[in-house]
Order: structure tokens, then sequence, then C-alpha cells
């Protein structure tokens, strides 16, 4: 019997598992991040469908129905059966503006930090790897971009360019691309001095082959850490614009305009703020538990890091409180 075990034992193959492998497999055991991940993928279904749902219903986002969306003294109507999430001042369905908003937020979340990304790791990696002057001219650019008061900013460019989506990207992308820079030069520094670096090096490979295939793919996981957590970041900032009237132009939906417009009526239509307000947050709470699970899936080592600092504090409130009995 023990023979016949052994032997199947031997006869199975080992089998190596990556880093990725790995960091899939804890980031399945995360409950949690998968919870965000599946309320993410049900927002971006809803908003990819906002087209089906308001041919459903039969309401656009701009359309008004003044008889039946408001009552006799204009005010916006509750949620029945025929507007599940009420109406707003002018007779329009909450619930499909909110689908609509979904689609104008992720949009803006998605694209501003593709753009943050792509720039941010281009000029990280170029500040990391060359050092010397190109190092401090970039590094130099960083701390103007992360000094510059991104709302002041907001409104000298609206108000010569006017408000517009291309706009609002731009804008978020440009206050963005620095922190990732920062993440990726520092990532840089620590690989350049690789042993796998000095050896495509000695092998006379470009500085581009070495930057964009040697260097790159070992600094991509906290790349892809840092823009799981700043799409939220973008979404908030577009809503923020919105809300100034600085984002997205009316009638398109966006959560932001429609926060603003709900502000006047929130004492007698609670549902006006609620319905794109809690859109918001679902939205951007999903988006940081997933950050974090990501996180934690690929960087182990500092989730148990903040376990044992978590434990020593508790540790040691417990040895205070019962000194103090």
């Amino acid at each position: 019997m023990a023979m016949t075990e052994t032997r199947a034992i031997e006869g199975r193959s080992i089998e190596g598992r990556g880093p990725w492998r790995l960091a899939w497999e804890r980031l399945r055991r995360d409950r949690v991040a998968l919870g965000a991940a599946v309320v993410i993928v049900v927002i971006v279904v809803l908003a990819l469908a906002a087209p089906l749902i308001a041919d459903w219903f039969g309401h656009g986002p701009a359309q008004q129905f003044r008889k039946e969306g408001t009552t006799e003294f204009g005010l916006p109507v509750g949620p029945s059966g025929e507007f599940w999430f009420g109406t707003d001042n002018l007779g329009r369905d909450l619930l499909v503006r909110t689908l609509y908003g979904a689609r104008v937020s992720l949009l803006v979340g998605v694209a501003a930090t593709l753009c943050a990304t792509v720039i941010g790791v281009v000029v990280g990696m170029t500040a990391g790897y060359f050092g010397g002057k190109v190092d401090s001219v970039l590094s130099r650019a960083m701390d103007v971009v992360l000094s510059m008061p991104y709302l002041l900013l907001a409104l000298v460019l609206v108000a010569v360019f006017g408000p517009s989506l291309p706009l609002t990207i731009f804008v978020i992308a440009f206050f963005t691309w620095a922190s990732i820079a920062r993440v990726v030069r520092g990532q840089t520094l620590s690989a350049r001095e690789r042993e796998y670096v000095e050896a495509a090096r000695s092998l006379g490979a470009s500085d581009r082959r070495i930057m964009f295939v040697d260097i790159l793919p070992n600094i991509v996981a906290p790349v892809i850490v840092l823009a799981t957590v700043l799409i939220p970041l973008a979404i908030v900032f577009e809503s923020v614009l919105s809300f100034l009237g600085l984002g997205i132009v009316p009638p398109t939906p966006s959560w932001g305009s429609m926060l603003s417009e709900a502000i006047a009526f929130y004492r007698v239509a609670w549902w006006y703020l609620i319905a794109p307000g809690g859109a918001l947050l679902l939205t951007t709470l999903a988006f940081n538990l997933l950050g974090d699970g990501v996180r934690d899936a690929l960087d182990p080592r500092a989730e148990r890091l903040f376990a044992t600092r978590r434990n020593r504090r508790r540790r040691s409130l417990r040895r205070r409180s019962g000194g103090g009995r």
C-alpha cells in the first residue's frame, strides 16, 4: 500500500506556481475583494445596458415628464412603479439618469487613470533609470505638478476652453500622473541595480529594451495596485468638477451635477439626493475595497507587516488596560 502511494506521488508532475498565480489564489480567498469585484461588474453591466433599460422604461435620460414626473407645485415625484428612483425637478427619471451617469463616471475614471498610468510609468522609469540631470529635472516636474492647486487650475482651464468631457479627463490625468511617476521612479531605482539588469546590459541590450522588457514586468505589481486606487479618486474628482459646474456639460447626466441640482430639494425630495449619492458611494467603496485586496494579494508582506503592527498595538492596549485595573 505504501509503495503504491509512493509511486503515485512520484508519477505526479511538480507544477511550479508563478507570482501572478499565487496572487490570484490569495485574491480568490479574499471574500471582501471578490464581493467588491462583483459589485463593480454589476455596475459596469448596468452602465452598458443603460440604453436598453431606458428603452424598456420608455424614459430617456433627458426626457422630461412634466405631468407625471412633477407635482402640482413643480416638485419632484417620489419612487413609484413608473419611476423606481423617483424624478428630479424637471420630471426626468432618476434611475435612467443615474445609470447614464455611471457611464460617464466609469469612462472618466478608467480613461483618466489609464492616461495618467502611461505617462507616470514612462516618466518614472526614465527618471529612475537614467538618473543624474534627467532624474533631477523630471523629479522637480513631479514636485511642481503635485504642488499645484488642481481646483484653481481647473477653474482657469474651464474659463478658457469651456467645460467638456475631454477637458475633464485631461485635468484629472494631469494631476494624477505625478503620484504614479514617483512610485515607479523608486521601484526603477531599486530594479536597475539587480543582477538581471546587469546581465542584460552586459549582453548589449539597449536602454529601451532593459526598461520595458526587463524592468517594467518586475515593477508592474505596484503600478496595478496604485491604478486600482486612483480610479475611485478620478471618479470623485469628476463628480467634484461636475458639482461645481466645471465638468460634464448638461443635460448629459453626471453624478456630480445631479448632486448639485439636488441640494435645493433635499428637504422635500430625499430620493433626489440619495440616487446619485448612493451610486457614487457604492462605486468608490467597491473600487477601494478591491484595491486593498489587490494590494494584499500582490504584496502579502505588507499585509503581514500591518497585521503584526495591529497585533502589537492590541497587546499593548491590553497590558495598559490590565495595569490600570
